[in-house]
């Protein structure tokens, strides 16, 4: 107590003000002390920055001015002797026209020219050499003009009339590039000169923050320091006041301090709402299984009701073999949908399921429907959750099959992808998914709400997907492939578990 009174004493009351408002920011502690420690950065890493683009810049610019005026001192001292000295052997008949090298050297002046054009960012510069590209050109005319005299047997006077005015644009060609050689030695000069202001600048700002900087990191430590007491104290009351009961049976000494006692406080409040919270999943989960129980047997009295109708049928029609064969069908289809109330079977009995379903639906669909059967026999001895086939087969025959006029035919396969993996496609040839339908399809696979609805046809894709998720886990469940008029494969995931080790959860 004694030490706070004296710090209080000590602190300055705009100072404490200061320390209370910064206090008060709801901002972590953590957030407060990287604020201040990135600030001071941020503005050393400013200053250095801008003196290192400074740098930067000015070597750029000077090596650019130099490398123009280098190469403007090589073309002065090359193409007036070259130029000339070829066309005068041309002329006196020493070499014939095509033989001179004199485009070779008004090319590679041309191809210097452009390489300097690219370097400056002076637009005056660019003019400058520009009129030695232009002066260039009528260089170029002149040579073309020798060489059309020449090729029509032109007088020695004619040609070398041609020849002084190519000497002539020669000399206005050097003085051209001399001209651009001092423009460039007087614009490096007062590049120089502003650089040199600039940094000039740069180094006296450098030298008036750095003290502020000082003087910022001394203040932020300081205030820090400070407001992170507050915060933490006014937090260690409230949570033990919250606590107290609790806490008298976990605090052993008197040495812990007020983040530990913090600590403490919070796990004990951290573990209360892990156990609300997962007694609220358990609730959820419970009430999505009730749901999908509810929804299981809403399927079956429809099927149910068009089967006994097929069945009085053929009763009717005395087909007595094919009314015996329709109620071993359904005899099957109904007990393994029962299971004696378990919720794991077999995956040889929900391909048996599926297979009665498939055999019913063939007699009362016989123009229509035909349908095949594969699985492996390393995946019949694992089990699977009850009634996952048959709302996959259903969809294939309504939304496939029957839309079609010429029938189809539906594929169930079972097989082992991988050790613990066994992969369940239901595939057919119906008229398939339009591209928008199959993203509306795929976008309801992905949802993730938990929301179990019924379906006119039934059991849904994205019920069945949803039911997968709710007992696998989420890693698993439907993908659907379609595409329109050529048909529609269903691939379900689950794990491979061989001992049924839920029975009857619902």
């Amino acid at each position: 107590m004694s030490i706070e009174l004296v710090a209080s004493e000590r602190t300055p009351r705009y100072m404490e003000k200061f320390i209370d408002f910064f206090a008060a920011i709801h901002v972590s502690l953590r957030a407060k002390i990287l604020f201040s420690f990135f600030t001071v950065i941020l503005l050393l890493a400013l200053v250095n920055s801008l003196l290192i683009l400074e740098v930067l810049r000015f070597n750029r610019h000077y090596a650019a001015i130099i490398n123009n005026i280098t190469t403007a001192n090589s073309i002065n001292g090359y193409i007036k002797p070259a130029i000339d000295t070829e066309m005068w052997n041309i002329v006196a008949g020493k070499k014939d026209f095509g033989e001179g090298n004199q485009y070779q050297v008004i090319e590679q002046v041309n191809s210097q020219i452009e390489t300097m054009m690219a370097n400056t960012d002076s637009d005056k510069s660019r003019i400058k050499l520009e009129v030695i590209r232009r002066t260039l050109g009528t260089l170029t005319n002149y040579v073309d003009k020798m060489g059309e005299q020449i090729a029509s047997g032109s007088r020695v006077a004619d040609n070398e009339a041609v020849l002084e005015n190519i000497r002539g644009v020669s000399d206005v060609v050097e003085e051209s590039v001399q001209d651009y050689m001092l423009f460039e030695v007087n614009q490096a000069e007062q590049r120089y000169k502003e650089n040199q202001a600039r940094f000039t600048r740069l180094t006296i700002f450098y030298m008036i923050l750095l003290p502020c900087v000082i003087l910022f990191s001394v203040a932020a430590a300081w205030v820090i320091s400070a407001s992170i007491y507050i915060p933490i104290k006014k937090l260690h009351d409230v949570t033990t006041t919250i606590t107290k009961n609790d806490l008298q049976s976990l605090v052993i000494g008197d040495n812990l301090d007020e983040i530990s006692e913090l600590g403490m406080s919070f796990n004990i409040m951290i573990g209360r709402i892990r156990e609300l919270l997962d007694s609220k999943i358990r609730e959820q989960e419970n009430l999505q299984k009730a749901e999908l129980r509810a929804l299981q047997a809403q399927i079956h009295p429809h099927f149910l009701y068009n089967t006994l109708d097929t069945i009085v049928w053929m009763a009717e029609a005395n087909k007595t073999d094919q009314v015996v064969e329709i109620v071993r069908a359904l005899s099957s289809f109904f007990r393994i949908s029962l299971s004696k109330g378990k919720d794991w079977i077999p995956i040889q009995q929900e391909i048996e399921h599926v297979r009665s379903y498939l055999t019913i639906q063939k007699m009362r669909y016989r123009d229509i429907l035909d349908y095949e059967i594969d699985v492996d026999e390393d995946v019949l001895d694992g089990t699977i959750l009850k009634l996952t086939l048959q709302p996959l087969v259903e969809n294939a025959l309504y939304h496939g099959i029957k839309s079609t006029r010429n029938g189809g035919v539906i594929s169930v396969r079972a097989r082992r992808a991988e050790p613990n993996l066994i992969l369940l496609e239901v595939e057919d040839d119906g008229v398939g998914f339009t591209p928008y339908k199959l993203a509306q399809i795929q976008a309801s696979l992905n949802d993730d709400s938990g929301e179990i609805t019924l379906t006119e046809s039934g059991f849904g894709l994205e019920n069945v997907n949803k039911r997968i998720k709710l007992y696998y886990g989420r890693q698993y469940g439907i993908t659907v492939h379609s595409q329109y008029q050529s048909g529609t494969s269903v691939t379900l995931a689950i794990p491979l578990q061989i001992v049924p080790d839920r029975q009857g959860e619902l």
